[in-house]
């Protein structure tokens, strides 16, 4: 006779609560990735080490402030704070000046970032359209390395 098992042992007790993380440390959830930060200051906005600022959304810090590519956004003390003795990087403040959508659980202390809205810009200002081609309502094949160098609209539609 075979023997009876649970296929998901974590779901024995749904109402019961789960760590999602280790006590004293954070989560940030982030363009799909999920980061651990074992260590945060305390207050209402995110404050995490400078180092860890990389990790979490590809800015690193500069003399010439927090960069990513060529954007640099420049660094005071109110994204700089000093607590007890200790330089942290607030990382609510930071979204805040970027526009950044976020939302917070902070009684579970998970943080979720959106996108931020000058990467996204920079990224369609330098996007390129994959190579295909098409034929047009007269019959003609339109390649897209012909529009190379060209601005060009592309309008697609689905029936589904």
């Amino acid at each position: 006779m075979a023997e009876a098992f649970m296929a998901y042992p974590e779901l024995r007790h749904p109402f019961q609560e789960t760590p999602i993380h280790p006590n004293g440390s954070a989560t940030v959830l982030y363009q799909g990735r999920t980061i651990t930060l074992s260590e945060t200051g305390d207050g209402d906005n995110l404050l995490i080490k400078p180092e860890d600022l990389g990790r979490i959304n590809g800015f690193e810090l500069k003399p010439e402030g927090a960069c990513y590519a060529d954007m640099c956004i420049p660094l005071n003390d109110e994204l700089l704070p000093t607590v007890e003795g200790e330089q942290w990087f607030d990382l609510t403040a930071f979204a805040g000046l970027l526009e950044q959508p976020c939302v917070v659980d902070r009684e579970a202390g998970v943080w979720s970032f959106a996108e931020i809205p000058a990467k996204r810009r920079n990224m369609m200002v330098d996007a390129m359209a994959p190579e295909f081609e098409v034929t047009d309502r007269k019959g003609n094949v339109v390649r897209m390395a012909d529009l190379k160098g060209k601005k060009a609209l592309i309008v697609t539609w689905s029936s589904w």
